[in-house]
């Protein structure tokens, strides 16, 4: 079953008189739990893509499936309930709050969400175990490594038990052990079940992906399984 759908779909933006077209024609199907590693250069259109598939933008033509449904139809609210609670976002630079405990850091969904106090105690722990860093709770952005930070934000994206991951670059930051160890988690996050995108220009990261989709000027160019 096809949970992302795009037919058509093209992106542009207007900057004064100069109107950029960031997504050409994208014909596109992701199905539920696959994992997908979307490549390209720069500026060919990957975040842009992400994005759209993360309700963070809309396209400017074209149409736009998620469990069958068009949502260009939804409601700001649909939207905002579907950023919280069916697609985790993990971006290259972490996103942490800064003067918050990497436990704090990935309560705060929790929080959003009206989780009760105890529940969360006991799904923020179970969140720190899954990725390794039980014994960090209390350790503030400052205080852990860059991958430590990609963990605790990959926490944050699980706290909601979404269906979809979105990582923009996760491994951007990192050296290449650490990128490596992030990876294996998406692969345990994967045989879970969960259906995950990850945007790299790293072309090591996108070999150890079961689907590899091209992009270059906006246009998918090939998709590799």
């Amino acid at each position: 079953m096809s949970m992302i759908k795009m037919n058509n779909l093209a992106k542009s933006y207007n900057t004064g008189k100069v109107s950029v077209t960031a997504l050409k024609k994208i014909d596109l199907s992701i199905d539920e739990n696959e994992f997908v590693a979307i490549v390209g250069p720069s500026g060919s259109g990957k975040s842009t893509l992400m994005n759209i598939v993360g309700c963070l933008d809309a396209p400017s033509s074209g149409e736009y499936y998620l469990d069958d449904e068009l949502v260009s139809g939804f409601k700001p609210n649909k939207l905002a309930e579907i950023r919280n609670r069916k697609i985790g976002f993990i971006f290259q630079n972490f996103n942490l709050l800064p003067y918050s405990s990497a436990y704090e850091n990935i309560e705060m969904p929790l929080i959003f969400g009206g989780m009760k106090t105890s529940r969360r105690k006991e799904q923020v722990m179970e969140l720190l175990s899954k990725v390794g860093l039980t014994e960090r709770a209390s350790h503030k952005p400052t205080e852990l490594s860059g991958g430590e930070m990609q963990r605790v934000a990959i926490a944050r994206a699980l706290a909601n038990n979404p269906a979809i991951i979105l990582a923009d670059e996760p491994t951007g930051n990192l050296d290449s052990v650490s990128g490596g160890s992030i990876i294996e988690i998406f692969h345990e996050l994967h045989r879970d079940g969960a259906t995950i995108i990850v945007i790299t220009h790293d072309r090591l990261i996108a070999e150890n992906i079961p689907r590899v989709v091209k992009l270059k000027d906006g246009l998918v160019v090939d998709t590799l399984n």
